[in-house]
């Protein structure tokens, strides 16, 4: 007998699966997935992450063989972890709390994740901050058999790049796969919302689905926001628009919420942004759309227009999106460095797996491997469940990725202009003022923000503990924030790196263990 011990996701190729594997699709979602996953291991066993298009992570118990099995999907849009007690059992799932609470489990920090948070603002590969317990990483899964674990890997990102197409005919294979895709993304019964910003991928998203309601968040300060952009989408496409404004007191509270519920610290400040939206748009939906991966997939950021020069350099360098802060400085402000653990290590494998690829190539291969499933998909699960908010990113799927791959990078970005054939594809439903627009980001005025007395208060305190002081050297991070005070606005995200750190080790360490 085969048993679902735990399962998170969504199965974009339900309908095909049921057909394939015999089951009735009047069943309820809930049902119908259960089926998939057990028919289908049954079916395809280890290999059933191979027939599976979607979201998902779970684990199931084979008593046949009894073995647990866990596999989770090929991006990694929901996480899964793993312990081994020192009885040589086997502790698994989606949430790190619930891990934490079974006996054996011993709750101990792994300090070297300090260096590698210092410089990329969240955990890249299998280690986490947890002693101990591992992140199964994207497009494996893992077998655990009379005390013996196995880790296999079903999927890997590959490149193979077809000269033979024009930018028309990329731009209409992206627009054919997303209109298929929006008729397999939800049933019928199901209403969905969809986030929007001022940017193409969630104005894209919007327009291709059925979503009858936008929402979007903003500030009181016009240089950083952009929900008067998305108000005009959203009235050009005819979708009724939800502005939430969050104002600093809002953002500065709910930071303890979000590191309770992101379970590791995560230093990229839209996180607090999107877990306020998320939460808003709870209140009134349950189900909502988001533009996750179109720009590790398609050349979106603006620092791809320098992969040429970059070139061989690359390896050297290049661990993901963020790198705020160099081995010299973290040596100088941590108390406990160790000169063998850098950010490079946890790349260096990828970098052997794509030799002989051009530079664009490369750069995108480590963002979807380490920065997408470290930080963007880490975000929008935690946030989004924490919520009771279900997110589904149409633009996150092995077709779209598969097209990605294939395409030269010529057509992803250029001198003037980033995801060049994706933006000619949203151009198919959107003005081109829209689907050409300069690439802003999700930015956040936290680096005002932090350098208002009114608002730092709680950052001031926190520099100058105790808790601090088992860390850091104290006077060297203090530093650090007195130049940013002083006009140094390059510091505002090694202190909010700092700062998001302690205030998750007071959730996990320091305040009542029962209170995860």
């Amino acid at each position: 007998m085969i048993k679902i011990c735990e399962y998170r996701g969504h199965i974009v190729n339900w309908c095909y699966l049921c057909d394939d594997l015999g089951i009735s699709k009047g069943l309820s979602r809930e049902e119908r997935e259960a089926e998939i996953l057990i028919r289908g291991y049954e079916k395809w066993g280890h290999d059933i992450g191979e027939h599976l298009y979607g979201m998902f992570a779970f684990f199931l118990y084979d008593d046949s063989k009894d073995e647990i099995f866990c596999i989770r999907d090929h991006f990694g849009t929901k996480p899964f972890y793993y312990y081994i007690t020192e009885d040589n059992r086997l502790l698994c799932g989606t949430m790190i709390r619930n891990i934490m609470k079974n006996d054996g489990f011993v709750k101990e920090l792994n300090i070297d994740m300090l260096q590698i948070y210092m410089s990329l603002t969240y955990i890249a590969g299998e280690d986490t901050f947890f002693k101990g317990l591992k992140k199964l990483m994207p497009g494996r899964w893992l077998s655990f058999v009379d005390g013996e674990l196995e880790i296999c890997r079903y999927w890997t990102p590959e490149f193979n790049p077809d000269n033979s197409k024009t930018l028309d005919e990329w731009a209409d294979e992206i627009h054919n796969n997303v209109k298929q895709i929006f008729t397999e993304i939800k049933t019928d019964s199901e209403t969905a919302e969809s986030f929007l910003s001022g940017g193409v991928d969630s104005s894209y998203v919007l327009a291709m689905s059925d979503a009858k309601v936008c929402n979007s968040c903003g500030y009181d300060d016009e240089r950083f926001d952009e929900s008067g952009m998305a108000a005009e989408t959203a009235e050009l496409l005819g979708r009724e628009f939800n502005r939430c404004v969050i104002t600093p007191e809002q953002y500065f509270d709910i930071v303890p919420y979000v590191m309770k519920n992101m379970e590791q610290p995560l230093g990229d400040a839209s996180a607090i942004a999107f877990a306020i939206a998320c939460r808003e748009t709870a209140k009134h939906t349950k189900l909502c759309y988001s533009g996750e991966g179109a720009d590790e997939f398609f050349g979106g950021y603006n620092m791809y227009r320098n992969a040429e020069r970059y070139g061989d350099n690359l390896k050297t360098f290049y661990v993901g999106n963020t790198n705020i802060m160099k081995e010299d400085e973290k040596q100088r402000i941590l108390k406990h460095y160790d000169p063998e653990v850098l950010p490079i290590n946890i790349v260096k494998d990828i970098y052997e797996e794509i030799e002989g690829l051009d530079p664009l190539s490369k750069m995108s291969d480590i963002d979807i491997q380490i920065w997408l499933e470290g930080d963007i998909y880490l975000n929008v699960d935690k946030m989004s469940k924490a919520a009771g908010l279900e997110i589904r990113m149409p633009l996150t799927d092995r077709r779209i990725f598969d097209i990605a791959s294939r395409m030269p990078s010529e057509f992803k970005v250029n001198d003037e202009q980033n995801k060049v054939a994706f933006r000619t594809a949203a151009s198919k439903v959107l003005p081109e003022e829209i689907a050409f627009r300069k690439k802003l980001g999700f930015i956040v005025p936290i680096r005002i923000w932090l350098a208002n007395e009114h608002y730092n208060a709680d950052v001031r305190a926190k520099f100058n503990s105790d808790m601090a002081a088992e860390f850091f050297n104290i006077d060297e991070i203090n530093d650090i924030f007195t130049d940013y005070i002083n006009g140094n606005s390059d510091n505002w995200r090694k202190v909010w790196t700092i700062y998001t750190f302690l205030v998750w080790y007071e959730e996990y360490f320091v305040k009542d263990p029962m209170s995860y």
